[in-house]
């Protein structure tokens, strides 16, 4: 875990910030400058305003995941419900279908033989995204890492709860797009929150708020 958040680069505290990085204060002047950041002194309210504005995004990042887990979870019961064992429903003539499957691979179908592999780098992307909550300044990096979070509670969900057994369950797939895998909406969100922290990344902008200089 310690590693996964050497690699993301979020420093202890908000304001820790290297050199060649900055981050706005609440006014929008970048920290360090005359009368703005800890360089003013030790009476800049930290504690007060940098602390809420944490535990905002801290309440989005858990926000989105609940919403993005809740969409998955009700979207399998469903389809078990109504789907499985039924024939394709055409959406979108051949070019969309929603037809029920059991994957017991990674998201589209991936490694069916690494169930088991598969559920623990699920629970350790959990854990380490729960860890980094507390670093966390960037409203966008808050909504990406949500949608990874509820993503990845979806499928470990169907992992542990689902036949054949816990840590080997079959994950519920059901949105078949014609010459493509069939999927599910915990892979979107994962695919969805992956493809933000890489457009993240390349703007320089870290979880803790801090941009990077080019």
């Amino acid at each position: 875990m310690a590693e996964a958040e050497r690699i993301i680069g979020t420093p202890d505290t908000p304001d820790a910030a290297d050199g060649g990085k900055e981050r706005p204060d609440s006014e929008g002047t970048p920290a360090g400058e005359p009368g703005t950041g800890p360089a003013a002194g030790a009476d800049q309210p930290e504690t007060g305003a940098g602390r809420t504005r944490g535990r905002r995004r801290i309440a989005v990042l858990f926000a989105v995941a609940a919403v993005a887990y809740a969409l998955d979870l009700i979207s399998k019961m469903i389809v078990v419900a109504k789907l499985e064992h039924h024939p394709p429903i055409e959406i979108i003539g051949d070019w969309l279908k929603f037809e029920a499957i059991r994957n017991a691979g990674a998201a589209f179908g991936f490694g069916e033989a690494f169930t088991v592999i598969f559920t623990m780098i699920a629970a350790a992307v959990i854990v380490v995204i729960a860890r980094l909550a507390r670093k966390l300044y960037s409203l966008p990096w808050a909504i990406a890492l949500g949608l990874l979070l509820g993503g990845a509670l979806g499928n470990l969900t169907d992992r542990i709860f689902r036949a054949p057994g816990v840590f080997e369950g079959a994950v519920v797939d059901f949105i078949a797009p014609k010459h493509f895998a069939v999927f599910n909406l915990a892979d979107s969100a994962i695919v969805c929150g992956g493809i933000l922290i890489v457009l993240l990344s390349f703007k320089g902008l870290d979880p803790d708020g801090t941009v990077h200089k080019d």
